[in-house]
């Protein structure tokens, strides 16, 4: 799917997913709809339906964004990201290259990872 063209997500997807998705936008902090979601299941690409998180890897990190301490094994790329003139590490799904966030090594859990992701760049699926 990463080669799909823009046109073809931007009848998929609507504006602002697409700019997230596809442009790595992001949208303001404790915004998103699933900031604050605990539900029992799993977070998917909004892009292609890729399984990314499982619901028991979210946490509550006060940063506005949803954020999860790991993500399924192989369901994401890392790239680095010098664009705000500082590294980061971006996430893109690994199956359509949506852009989803960042990750950071700050996080409070045993992984000590923080996946800070774009609610607009996920769909939930309960179990």
């Amino acid at each position: 799917m990463k080669n799909k063209s823009n046109k073809y997500w931007s009848t998929k997807l609507d504006k602002f997913s697409y700019k997230i998705l596809r442009e790595a936008g992001t949208e303001m902090p404790f915004s998103g709809k699933y900031n604050m979601h605990f539900e029992n299941g799993f977070y998917k690409c909004k892009g292609c339906g890729n399984k990314l998180f499982e619901s028991n890897s979210k946490f509550d990190s006060g940063c506005g964004w949803p954020s999860f301490d790991k993500s399924i094994k192989g369901s994401i790329e890392y790239r680095d990201d010098h664009s705000l003139q500082r590294k980061r590490i971006e996430i893109v799904c690994s199956n359509c290259g949506g852009h989803l966030g960042h990750v950071f090594n700050d996080g409070p859990t045993e992984t000590g990872m923080r996946y800070c992701v774009n609610s607009a760049s996920l769909n939930f699926k309960e179990k």
